[in-house]
């Protein structure tokens, strides 16, 4: 057989129908796409980010910048979380990946074994799944309660943890949450970061949606988590609107035994893949030093941003089969589906049906670990989300029972 057994976790449910969606837009169909997170397909990046890429072309920067990525981004970096959550970090603690993506894959590869565990939230950033699986791993999951905005029962975490025969290897943080736009506050993150220390596991944070906050203020790991290890996953693609510059980051702020071992490893998988994308590095760190700029662009931003989750928050509960708060973060709605009024009893089946009827793309919330949801991506213009939420409406009232 060519294909090794592990391959079979290789998937990613954001994309999967992805085929169905190109083959009825070569049919002529007009197909909305709400499945993928893409600020870049509605909106411009920052103009210094659009003229440093365009000059480090011009100046011919094609060649093989350090694994590490380029020290003036490095450096930017460390001067963006030292500005915003007061952290002194050294720019040689930083390593530039192409994208989280890649983090999440050195991660995986950089720890897990045949049979070791890892903590994982429900719901999930989908990709984080199939590479624990891929590299033998199995998920310890703990639910984050949907009725308490999508908070996380520590108490429950802590137990489940205790039952363990052997401790996991590191606990995941989707803070912002993907795909619910749940914030955890400071008290919950000071709980994780106790449970972290009491049980000797790694944290990991993915702080990709740190300045897209509508509600109440963000809490990065690294102002609560000092002298346990940890590490800080983000990047340019979400409030940089840069996709698909594929630049993300990792920061490792500890220097204690399990943080060195965990860098040390990351910057061989980083040497590996040799390096990023050279001039989009030399784009993104003008677009961090233009500080004012970016401050300027970020309100503009969240403004647009916020109006669009305000209407799709409103047009989701006007469907009678669908219910959704408002998220106080990111830019999707991932709301519950009441099936008992619905022809259609599977989450997987309802998205897949949807898109081949009405052309609409949205992803089953099963992808995430939360079955009877569908998450829907919120960042298209009044226009087209009206239309897909009209087509939506129709879909549900076409599969209810009669």
């Amino acid at each position: 057989m060519l294909l090794s057994k592990n391959s079979k976790f290789v998937e990613n449910p954001i994309r999967k129908l992805d085929l169905i969606a190109e083959k009825l837009s070569r049919e002529g169909k007009n197909v909305i796409k709400l499945n993928t997170g893409d600020p870049a397909r509605y909106f411009s990046p920052p103009k210094s980010l659009e003229k440093a890429y365009i000059k480090a072309i011009k100046e011919k920067k094609f060649f093989y910048s350090s694994s590490l990525g380029v020290r003036e981004l490095r450096e930017e970096i460390a001067k963006r979380y030292k500005r915003d959550y007061n952290l002194e970090v050294n720019e040689d603690r930083i390593i530039i990946a192409q994208g989280i993506s890649e983090l999440i894959y050195f991660l995986n590869a950089s720890t897990i074994d045949k049979k070791d565990s890892a903590v994982l939230f429900k719901p999930f950033y989908p990709p984080y799944l199939p590479n624990l699986f891929f590299f033998g791993g199995k998920p310890l999951f703990s639910e984050l309660d949907e009725e308490k905005d999508w908070q996380l029962d520590t108490d429950n975490l802590r137990r489940k943890i205790k039952r363990e025969k052997k401790k996991p290897k590191y606990l995941l943080i989707i803070n912002p949450n993907n795909p619910t736009g749940s914030v955890l506050d400071r008290k919950k993150l000071e709980e994780i970061v106790e449970i972290a220390k009491d049980f000797d596991i790694f944290l990991v944070s993915d702080e990709i949606y740190d300045e897209l906050v509508y509600e109440g203020k963000f809490t990065s790991i690294c102002e609560v988590a000092k002298g346990v290890p940890y590490v800080i996953f983000n990047g340019a693609s979400k409030s940089y609107v840069a996709t698909g510059l594929r630049l993300g980051y990792a920061i490792f702020p500890e220097e204690d035994k399990k943080s060195e071992e965990l860098y040390k490893k990351f910057v061989d998988f980083a040497s590996l893949r040799l390096c990023c994308n050279t001039p989009a590095q030399y784009a993104f760190a003008e677009a961090l030093k233009n500080e004012k700029e970016h401050k300027v662009f970020l309100k503009k931003f969240l403004r647009e941003l916020n109006k669009r989750i305000e209407l799709s928050t409103k047009l989701t509960n006007e469907i009678e089969c669908l219910k959704v708060k408002k998220p106080k973060a990111a830019f999707y709605l991932f709301p519950k589906v009441d099936f008992s009024k619905l022809k259609v009893k599977d989450d997987k089946k309802l998205v897949e049906e949807l898109l081949i009827s009405k052309h609409v793309q949205v992803v089953d919330g099963s992808g995430f670990g939360s079955p009877g949801h569908i998450r829907i991506v919120t960042l298209a213009d009044e226009e087209t989300l009206k239309e897909a939420f009209q087509r939506i409406s129709e879909f549900f009232k076409e599969k209810e029972n009669s």
